[in-house]
């Protein structure tokens, strides 16, 4: 297995290829909401991590993870087609989730497209239980599942 590259908080120089990412392969079909600009804001907060995993200035993966006061919300998590099933989205997840487990924080919570059984199956391949569906979540267009992650009891420990 190819070693993979480490996780880092992404600067603003790399909002637009965080944006083109979820454009491209997250909010396909849907319009677009994570604009360069929309990036940025969540680049800058306080209360979110916008973590990346890169390769030699290519944007490989990202998420996005808000910090509440008991719960965090994964706001997105995409990786470039060509470089799915090398474990990158499971890297770069468990150290947001270890972000979240350190600031003491009970439960994760994430929506996820209903129309993404990949990816329903590669959160539940993680420990995160379905909650609800929400009709039209995306857009009025496509349902949500929304998901969630009980920290601390699911072997988040030591993760990273």
């Amino acid at each position: 297995m190819l070693a993979i590259p480490s996780v880092r908080l992404a600067t603003p120089g790399d909002a637009r290829a965080i944006a083109g990412l979820s454009r491209d392969f997250i909010e396909y079909g849907l319009g677009w909401s994570y604009t360069p600009e929309r990036i940025l804001r969540a680049i800058r907060s306080r209360t979110t991590n916008v973590a990346v995993i890169e390769d030699r200035g290519d944007l490989l993966a990202v998420g996005i993870m808000d910090y509440g006061d008991a719960a965090a919300h994964l706001v997105l998590l995409g990786v470039q087609p060509a470089q799915r099933r090398r474990g990158l989205g499971r890297h770069i997840l468990l150290w947001l989730e270890q972000c979240a487990l350190t600031a003491g924080l009970e439960k994760i919570g994430v929506e996820v497209r209903a129309d993404n059984p990949g990816a329903i199956g590669f959160y539940a391949a993680l420990g995160y239980g379905a909650r609800s569906r929400v009709p039209g979540y995306y857009r009025g267009v496509v349902d949500a599942v929304r998901l969630e992650k009980v920290l601390g009891s699911t072997g988040v420990e030591g993760a990273g």
